[in-house]
């Protein structure tokens, strides 16, 4: 096992967590500001208002994207256990 191949891994898992939470991150993070410009523009500062939105829509988007993701997650799994042999010799 040589040093690329271990950065080769590495990078390939960042990817797929970088893929990964992206898609949760994203939307929740334009609710997020949409929600802070109302709050700002009728001046209610009421905590749970952004919370609520934020988790009824990053649980939309896990069931919408769910599958996906378990499919992204599966295939980085499976082509790092058949590349071991590779790696080892």
């Amino acid at each position: 096992m040589t040093p690329d191949s271990v950065l080769d891994i590495g990078q390939r898992a960042l990817e797929v967590t970088v893929a990964l939470g992206a898609v949760l991150l994203i939307p929740a993070l334009i609710v997020g500001l949409i929600v802070a410009m109302f709050q700002a523009a009728t001046q209610i500062n009421e905590m749970t208002l952004t919370f609520i939105p934020k988790l009824i829509i990053v649980v939309i988007v896990l069931m919408m994207t769910g599958p996906w993701m378990l499919q992204v997650i599966m295939n980085f799994t499976l082509n790092l256990y058949e590349s071991v042999p590779e790696i080892i010799g």
